[in-house]
Order: C-alpha cells, then sequence, then structure tokens
C-alpha cells in the first residue's frame, strides 16, 4: 500500500475493504482441515471460529458473514435452543451442521430457519454444494448489512495546521451531546497516526489506542473496543491515535475498515480524523462516509491545498462523496482579504460551514480539556458549531 498525496493523483486508487465470507462456527477443528483452511468457496474466504455447542454466539458477529455454518449438537437441547435463536435473528443464511444428524432434526433445524443441514466432519465439496445456490441471497444480505452499519463522519484537513483536529474534536463532542439526550451513543477515532492529538486536546489520557485494535486482529469484538474507548464527560467515546509515529502504510484497509465497522455497531455514529496524507485506507474510508468535512482555512496556500484535495477525490472516482467545506478560523472582514464568496472560485463549490476565530475561548478549552460551551455559554465559535451539528443531524436523518 502506498501513500498517495495531492500531487500523485496519477495513482489510481482501488476501493478496498473487508471481505465477507464463510464463518464456520465449530466446537472442534476436525475433519480435514487442510482442505478447509485458507480456502474459498463459491469465491468466499472461509473463517472458523471455535465455539462450545451451547455457548451463545452474537448475532451481530454472524451478520458481517455472507454465509454462517454452526455445529448443532443433537444430544443437547441448549445447542438445538442456540441455533433456532440465532436462525431467527440472522440477516443472512445460515447452515446448521452435526455429527449423524437424526431424520427429525434435520426437519426441526430446517423448520426453524436452516438453509440447509451438512454432515460434520464438513468437505469443502459439501459446503460449496449448499452454499452454490445462494449467490444472489447473499449479494443481498452484505448489501443489507452494509445499509445497516451506523453513520459514518470523515473529517479531511487542507494541510497541517488548519485546525481540523480542534474542529472534529469539539463538533464530536456536541453531537455526543444531543445523541446522548436521544439515547444514542457516538464515537471518534483519530487515525491520524503520525500526528493526532484528539484525546489530548480533550484533556484525556487513554491506556490504549488503535494500535491495540490494530494488533487484535481477529480478536476485534465490541467488548475489546469499548476498553480502549475512553470516555469524555460530554459523552463522546473516544479512540486515541497511537502514542509513537507510525508509518501510513503500516495500517491496512482490513485493519482501518474492521475498527470502523465494529465502532458503528457499539455506537451507531463514528467521527474519524483522517491524516492530512491520503493513503487507500483513508480514501476507502472517506469513500464509505456519509459525509466528509473539509476544514481549510480562507487564505490562498489553504484554499490552494484544498482544490488539490478535491481535485484527487474526483480522479480516484470519488467525486459523488458527500463533501461539506468547513472555513475555519473565520473572521469577517470589511476591508481587504479573502471572502467567503472567494471559495467557489478557488474550489468550484461554496463553503458550507465557516467556524469563527475565537482563539481565547479555544485555547482556554484545549487547555482544560473540555467542550468550548464550558468556557463560555454563548460564543460565536459555539454558534457556527452548533450551525454544523444541525447539518450533519440533517444529512444522517437524525432528530435534534
Amino acid at each position: 500500500m502506498s501513500v498517495i498525496t495531492p500531487n500523485e493523483t496519477e495513482r489510481v486508487w482501488q476501493p478496498q475493504g473487508r471481505e465477507a465470507g464463510v464463518s464456520l462456527y465449530l466446537s472442534g477443528a476436525v475433519g480435514d482441515a487442510d482442505e478447509l483452511f485458507g480456502a474459498r468457496v463459491d469465491g468466499l474466504p472461509i473463517t472458523l471460529s471455535l465455539v462450545p455447542v451451547s455457548e451463545w454466539i452474537d448475532p451481530v458477529e454472524i451478520s458481517t458473514a455472507a454465509v454462517a455454518v454452526i455445529q448443532v449438537d443433537a444430544d443437547s437441547s441448549a445447542s438445538v435452543k442456540r441455533f433456532e435463536r440465532l436462525a431467527a435473528a440472522a440477516t443472512i443464511p445460515v447452515i446448521a451442521a452435526a455429527y449423524e444428524p437424526p431424520l427429525a432434526l434435520v426437519r426441526s433445524l430446517l423448520r426453524s430457519g436452516a438453509h440447509d443441514v451438512l454432515p460434520l466432519p464438513l468437505s469443502l465439496s459439501d459446503l460449496q454444494t449448499s452454499i452454490a445456490p445462494l449467490r444472489e441471497q447473499v449479494a443481498a444480505a452484505q448489501t443489507a448489512v452494509h445499509a445497516a452499519t451506523g453513520r459514518l463522519i470523515a473529517v479531511a484537513k487542507s494541510r497541517g495546521g488548519a485546525g481540523a483536529t480542534s474542529v472534529a474534536t469539539q463538533l464530536a463532542c456536541r453531537f455526543a451531546h444531543f445523541e446522548k439526550r436521544a439515547g444514542r451513543d457516538a464515537c471518534l477515532i483519530d487515525f491520524d497516526v503520525q500526528f493526532g492529538d484528539a484525546a489530548f486536546q480533550l484533556g484525556l489520557k487513554p491506556r490504549m489506542t488503535v494500535s491495540d485494535l490494530v494488533e487484535a486482529g481477529a480478536r476485534l469484538d465490541g467488548e475489546l473496543l469499548r476498553s480502549v474507548a475512553v470516555h469524555h464527560p460530554s459523552g463522546l467515546e473516544v479512540i486515541a491515535a497511537p502514542r509513537e509515529m507510525l508509518p501510513l502504510e503500516s495500517l491496512s484497509n482490513e485493519q482501518v475498515i474492521a475498527i470502523v465497522e465494529r465502532a458503528q455497531r457499539e455506537y451507531g455514529s463514528v467521527f474519524v480524523d483522517l491524516p492530512a496524507n491520503w493513503t487507500n485506507w483513508s480514501l476507502s474510508l472517506a469513500a464509505r462516509a456519509d459525509v466528509l468535512l473539509l476544514v481549510t482555512e480562507l487564505s490562498v496556500p489553504s484554499l490552494n491545498r484544498a482544490r488539490r484535495q478535491i481535485d484527487l477525490l474526483n480522479s480516484q472516482g470519488l467525486g459523488d462523496v458527500e463533501l461539506r467545506v468547513v472555513i475555519n478560523r473565520f473572521e469577517k472582514k470589511v476591508f481587504g482579504g479573502l471572502k467567503p464568496a472567494d471559495v467557489r472560485t478557488a474550489l468550484g463549490r461554496e463553503a458550507a460551514y465557516t467556524i469563527a476565530n475565537d482563539p481565547d475561548v479555544l485555547c482556554e478549552a484545549v487547555d482544560r480539556g473540555i467542550g468550548i460551551e464550558a468556557v463560555k455559554r454563548k460564543s460565536a465559535l459555539g454558534r457556527d458549531l452548533d450551525l454544523l451539528d444541525a447539518g450533519l443531524a440533517s444529512i444522517l436523518n437524525l432528530e435534534r
């Protein structure tokens, strides 16, 4: 994976992400394991989770697969009941697997929602035969799973120093406050793995960071993600950037998207603070975002960089991303200087929002790790953030 900068628009980015496959939930790796491990069936990768036959399996975890194969013990009523409950909750095709299942059990499992009942030990040919008729259903289920995930707000910066992280943190706190009142959650993930300081700006001291989630790999689950996140008094959950600077290419699409998808399932609305330079994985997040906020300043250098960012997105086939330009540190000037109307000339689009320049309020909020409203109940900065929050709520169809 290579880093893409606005000067390197000749490189073509390809959308990538995790590939849903066939998830096996078995009590042991028996049979011809070498035939199954690392194999593909009907074009889908196979993954194996070792789970006792009566231990509960999270339906949310199952929903991330294309097809799930779940072992059933004919002699355990708890095991049969587990399958029936999972089949009723599943949004994807589920297949039962059992050792020498009696005919009565096969009929019962099929009535409860099993697509098929396979004999154990599993063979690749049996899986292929069972899954082949499901091509269209699998494709529809994957589309439904993606549509059912939570909301993603990506924050990009025209250049380092544009104040994008301050906008992201203060906006996310405000957003989380309103979401909490509505009984919903919100999370901020700092993916600026070299210069990220979102947690620092909010006065948080996390014990764990994004690096811990990346290193978890297949062990990543909701419990681990929540243990890494740090709670802010606004209601926002924050996952901090790594303590040590990491090369941007040290992260992969699969790792980043796995973290974001899990956060969306856990919290609903997820903000991601992106690095200044584009990578394949940050472009993948931009492509998945419900809205992309491009934070810039009303200056010639910053607008020039913003234009190059927009041109890059267009060149990579991301021109239809829901992009909103945010002018940070905005000051009304009677004479001289650029005006918001000049943004259209520079960027080919209007500035959607302006954020007032109020360094005294913002610096005190950052120094104390609090929201700006705790520093000054009413301010131009606060009003602008409220307008931006309301705009996001409208785009995301959230009641306020």
